[in-house]
């Protein structure tokens, strides 16, 4: 992303924020790691979790709260465009009392570190809970369901639930997981079979009272600092083709989904389109490192011990695999505010509006 689309973009909100009409009375997120504040906290057997420095070292305190990231995440960013102060708690911070009878519940984060589409993605045991998988994620959005409706009542909660937003951003784990796997499966059968499992959560959510879905697509994975350590530090083609493709799946598939369900309104953000271009042109964005990780100098994972860069702002990559707060602001600004090469067929502040 160039710095001149950049400062568009911020532009840009500030404008929809100064006009904006529609009333989001709720947020609740899905996904992985880019979304996550902290799920994987309350999994006492997880081995996937960032709630130790150097994560937070920009966050409010220096808190580790549990993000992949020096600060905030794209969550928190997508949020706070729409009113919010952060992205809402997670789930499992509830402890299953949640504060819907008060005037003020805004949503819920489902989303789990490590986690993917399918069951098994992220898992290192039948035994034990090493992430949330998606259909679980689903399954605690059903009982956020259920108690709006036994507090509003079943017309005011799908009304209620009918104004808010779905923010979903899962896939890549799925991808990278198979790569890496014994027996991977070729890419023309893999991708097609997650689509089908995609759908089959998205009609779950749409079976509750979800109706507008914000669908953060995978971005380039194969440009990781993780990566690039198997491919002589060049970005890993194959991964990066896969992202791609899974793109172009979701497409179809957001399109099928809406025409067969008229009250449905979704934004598809393409964030390898958003990321690709500062990879491939460094100079044109405000980024002067997108190779490297801030927090382990891109061969070891971020830990307290782990050397930490100074110029946080100025890294596309704060760990082996995450976005950088600066990296997630902007990705978050451009899915927001941007025309159909980064989200299709309505941006995410449109889709506020439909």
């Amino acid at each position: 992303m160039a710095k001149g689309l950049a400062f568009v973009a911020l532009s840009l909100i500030i404008g929809v924020l100064q006009s904006a009409n529609a009333e989001v009375p709720a947020i609740f997120i899905l996904g992985d790691s880019t979304v996550d504040v902290g799920t994987n906290n309350y999994l006492p057997d997880s081995n996937i979790t960032a709630n130790f420095p150097h994560n937070g070292v920009d966050f409010p305190f220096q808190r580790a709260t549990g993000r992949f990231s020096n600060g905030l995440n794209t969550a928190d960013f997508l949020a706070k465009f729409f009113g919010f102060k952060r992205s809402p708690v997670s789930f499992l911070s509830l402890n299953g009392t949640l504060a819907i009878k008060k005037r003020r519940f805004r949503g819920v984060n489902f989303a789990s570190a490590g986690s993917g589409l399918l069951d098994i993605t992220g898992q290192t045991s039948t035994q034990k809970a090493n992430v949330v998988p998606m259909g679980e994620q689903v399954y605690q959005f059903s009982m956020v369901y259920n108690d709006l409706v036994a507090s509003k009542g079943t017309s005011e909660a799908q009304n209620f639930l009918s104004k808010s937003l779905i923010f979903i951003s899962v896939g890549s784990n799925d991808i990278v997981g198979n790569h890496y796997s014994k027996n991977p499966i070729p890419k023309e059968q893999f991708i097609p079979n997650l689509a089908v499992v995609y759908e089959k959560h998205l009609r779950n959510l749409i079976s509750v009272g979800a109706r507008k879905f914000g669908i953060i697509s995978v971005p380039p994975v194969g440009c990781c600092p993780s990566q690039r350590v198997s491919a002589n530090g060049e970005c890993l083609k194959e991964l990066n083709d896969q992202a791609e493709a899974f793109f172009s799946t979701m497409d179809t598939l957001m399109r099928n989904l809406s025409y067969e369900n008229k009250d449905i309104k979704y934004s598809l953000g393409n964030t390898f389109n958003i990321t690709k271009p500062v990879i491939d042109n460094p100079q044109n964005s405000s980024f002067t490192d997108v190779k490297n990780a801030c927090c382990g100098n891109g061969t070891l994972h971020c830990t307290p011990l782990a050397s930490l860069c100074s110029n946080r702002h100025k890294y596309l990559f704060w760990d082996l695999f995450h976005p950088t707060q600066a990296a997630s602001r902007l990705a978050a600004s451009i899915l927001f505010v941007g025309d159909s090469r980064f989200a299709t067929p309505v941006n995410f502040s449109q889709l506020a509006e439909a």
